[in-house]
């Protein structure tokens, strides 16, 4: 059993993250600061060939999420989050497009006809792809400044074979400045070195080969940044922003209420939501968001997460009603989306469903 040092989490003024083994969530060690956290995730990039345009320019596709979707209809679409291309062709005809794959990737084989959209127009097809597989690279390393070991940890380092350095899976586990639980990262622990640490005695810096380890993109930096100082305790913090860094707030507001209890407000409940800056999808789930559950708040963050959050544990219970002012923006925005395989579909009507079927009955304004 690995010793614990809640005792040091709880009172280590600056111990935020802590480092857990998976299985049994027994901690490794607590600690002030991490280095590595933020870097740039490997991304997939792809070579499109006889790249054909529709309506809009191929440049300025940053941060977009472009879904491509083979003409063989029994296969099934990808993703590619973050996507940007920069609109120079390697030869003539072809358009270089890089982004973060989804867990899948194009199906297994497949190289032929493909069309792309960013889930509200077709952007261009081409007649073939080839996926330009990245360089090997060494596993990201992690820093932990200023980590006060378990009694488990610091056997492990004074033996200092391979296997005993192998720490396996864990969990950096991330608290905000006031202790509350944000969210946490995979990794595979294993130790590359250790030395006394300048935070204070009895305390060290570990570094280990992240495994398994995806560092957060460095453009959502200054979002982890603000949620690390504590939640908003105002609404529509994140109104200014552009979709790319939307997506990263609504990130963390999902993952810290996966990690908090709610107390459901009683049956006929008055909500009301501020819809002026609905004009994508993460905005719209972010307004929901705070309209049931306040500043920082969660509501799902996709319909399926929606349905669920209506179902209650999540600061709902039907039946109750709706003031959703500003309605036009949504309607606008969000009425002419498309599926994963390019189908229209009217995304502000389905949402109007869900809550409807959830018995949250909706007055638009």
């Amino acid at each position: 059993m690995i010793t614990t040092v809640r005792e040091d989490w709880d009172h280590r003024r600056h111990g935020r993250y802590r480092l857990t083994e998976t299985e049994r969530g027994d901690v490794w060690g607590v600690c002030a600061a991490v280095d590595g956290l933020f870097g740039e995730p490997r991304r997939g990039t792809y070579e499109l060939f006889g790249w054909v345009q529709e309506g809009t320019q191929a440049r300025g596709w940053v941060g977009s999420r472009v879904w491509l979707v083979p003409e063989d209809d029994a296969l099934e679409p990808w993703l590619l989050e973050d996507a940007e291309t920069s609109g120079q062709r390697l030869r003539t005809g072809s358009l270089v497009l890089t982004g973060l794959d989804d867990y899948e990737g194009p199906p297994e084989g497949h190289t032929g006809r493909v069309r792309v959209h960013d889930e509200h127009r077709w952007l261009g097809s081409c007649r073939e792809f080839s996926r330009v597989l990245p360089a090997k690279q060494a596993a990201p390393l992690l820093a932990l400044r200023g980590l006060a070991p378990s009694d488990q940890l610091r056997a492990a380092l004074l033996k200092g074979t391979r296997r005993a350095l192998d720490l396996g899976e864990a969990a950096l586990e991330i608290q905000d400045a006031q202790g509350e639980p944000l969210t946490d990262r995979l990794l595979w622990a294993e130790v590359r070195s250790w030395c006394p640490s300048s935070y204070g005695t009895d305390l060290i810096d570990l570094e280990l080969d992240g495994r398994l380890f995806t560092p957060v993109p460095s453009f959502a930096q200054p979002i982890w940044e603000r949620w690390l100082a504590g939640p908003p305790d105002t609404l529509g913090g994140w109104a200014r922003l552009d979709t790319r860094h939307r997506g990263a707030w609504l990130d963390l507001v999902r993952e810290r209420a996966c990690r908090r209890s709610h107390r459901d407000r009683p049956s006929g409940h008055a909500y009301e939501l501020d819809g002026r800056h609905i004009t994508d999808e993460p905005g719209l789930y972010l307004a929901l968001g705070e309209g049931v559950n306040g500043p920082g708040g969660y509501f799902g963050g996709c319909l399926a997460a929606l349905d669920d959050c209506l179902r209650g544990t999540f600061g709902y219970t039907a039946p109750a009603t709706l003031l959703w002012r500003n309605a036009g923006a949504a309607r606008e925005h969000l009425s002419q989306t498309m599926t994963p395989d390019g189908r229209p579909y009217d995304l502000f009507g389905d949402v109007l469903d869900v809550l409807a079927e959830g018995g949250m009955q909706v007055t638009l304004a």
